[in-house]
């Protein structure tokens, strides 16, 4: 399955081409919302942390990692509380003027792209879990020699995290905060 860099990186580039070339506006797409959609990116694997508690209680990873917030459900509730919170029209929270709607959009497609990178690079998921058990996914790291496959996602890690960072210093000139 990817790693914690692969998602939260790939969720911030789409972020970024979102507010570079199709909102096109900074001050209405900040970047802050490129930073929550980023951590949106890693949420779905906090049934991680709840395996760490739950483990005590007899369950195994298995039971718990890729249950519910792996499910189209998940994605599905934070695009309907941004369309709540669109309608109710609410202030702007603290000092970067974020707007609980646009939150609550940006989660929902951090989370959405969690799985289809989960679906698509390592595994499968059960997006209508627990009312189908029906799993999709390509699983196309499994196309990988058994020997490559260990090393796969770590690799993948480090390629996304040196491209993430050349691309910040060729858009961002991040070398002249050093």
């Amino acid at each position: 399955m990817p790693q914690a860099v692969t998602h939260i990186v790939i969720a911030i580039l789409i972020g970024e081409f979102i507010r570079e070339f199709v909102v096109k506006d900074k001050k209405k797409f900040s970047i802050y919302y490129v930073f929550i959609i980023g951590l949106a990116g890693i949420l779905p694997d906090i049934d991680v942390a709840a395996f760490w508690i739950l483990k005590f209680f007899g369950f195994t990873l298995n039971e718990v990692h890729r249950t519910f917030t792996h499910t189209l459900f998940f994605p599905l509730l934070f695009f309907l509380l941004a369309g709540i919170f669109w309608k109710v029209k609410t202030k702007e929270l603290g000092r970067h003027h974020l707007k609980l709607h646009t939150i609550f959009l940006m989660i929902a497609l951090g989370t959405l792209i969690h799985l289809v990178l989960d679906a698509t690079i390592g595994g499968t998921i059960a997006p209508l879990y627990p009312f189908l058990d029906f799993h999709i996914g390509y699983n196309l790291s499994g196309f990988l020699p058994e020997d490559l496959q260990q090393i796969f996602y770590a690799s993948l890690d480090a390629a996304i995290f040196i491209l993430w960072l050349i691309w910040l210093e060729y858009r961002h000139k991040i070398s002249n905060f050093i």
